[in-house]
């Protein structure tokens, strides 16, 4: 069993910068290191575009452009659309998740969050590591 690649490269989306410095330190705890970052939808489609990732970490609240329509972009791209995509979200209300969901989401969290959870979600969706 190959296992999971350590050394995969995520892209972390979030226009709040403490998030993103929380989340990636989380990754680190958790053993992954090769961490990108971007502030907002518009950005990170771009370095998804410029760049192979393995992993996409969203939040979903952005200005001016949301996850979901990170997600939505990412999933009609013919070279993006199979990436794992992972949502971050203030809100565990349904019509939230649904909507996430039918976007494709591979896997949402739901703040506040920590390792252990980011773990399990990320295993959910990767594979034991």
């Amino acid at each position: 069993m190959a296992g999971v690649d350590m050394d995969m490269q995520i892209l972390i989306v979030d226009d709040y910068k403490t998030m993103l410095r929380i989340i990636r330190n989380l990754l680190k705890q958790l053993g992954f290191n090769n961490v990108d970052e971007a502030t907002d939808g518009a950005q990170a489609l771009q370095k998804l575009r410029d760049k192979p990732y393995q992993l996409v970490i969203s939040d979903w609240n952005m200005e001016p452009m949301s996850g979901l329509q990170l997600l939505k972009e990412v999933r009609t791209d013919t070279k993006l659309k199979d990436l794992p995509f992972v949502m971050i979200t203030a809100e565990s209300k349904s019509e939230n998740v649904v909507a996430a969901k039918q976007a494709g989401v591979t896997n949402y969290i739901v703040k506040p969050f920590n390792a252990a959870t980011l773990k399990n979600k990320l295993q959910a969706v990767l594979g034991a590591f």
